[in-house]
């Protein structure tokens, strides 16, 4: 049997569209300016910083507990996995100065929110049943 066939169609499309709505809720309803801007700054970063990771660990452990009960540790890996992502895109954009009106800004957007959506890929393709061993 092949991995199409072993995957449940309506589930990966459950998941996906759970996965989108909390990243969409996360990053843009309950990011607040505190959070927003105080992960970007050069110091004074790290609580900002965990308090928004965190806001994505805790729907995300949410979601498993709905999905997939028994991964619902995978809250803290999204926590770890975002709190680089956006720490990295913080360092990178300062180190290039990146502002809004460059496009070197948009590029690293669009390559933090390209590396959270394949975070909650691998989330998904678990909540599928494919085993993490």
């Amino acid at each position: 049997m092949s991995l199409v066939q072993q995957i449940p169609v309506s589930l990966v499309c459950a998941a996906f569209l759970t996965f989108l709505a909390k990243h969409y809720i996360a990053d843009f309803l309950l990011q607040s300016h505190w959070m927003a801007h105080g992960k970007e700054q050069a110091t004074g970063w790290l609580w900002p910083l965990v308090v928004h990771a965190g806001v994505h660990g805790v729907l995300t452990t949410a979601i498993f507990a709905v999905f997939a009960p028994s991964y619902a540790w995978l809250g803290l890996v999204d926590f770890a996995v975002h709190f680089a992502i956006d720490r990295a895109k913080a360092q990178a954009s300062r180190a290039v100065n990146a502002t809004p009106s460059r496009p070197v800004f948009w590029w690293l957007l669009g390559l933090d929110q390209s590396l959270h959506h394949l975070t909650h890929f691998g989330f998904i393709l678990v909540i599928a049943g494919l085993p993490l061993d």
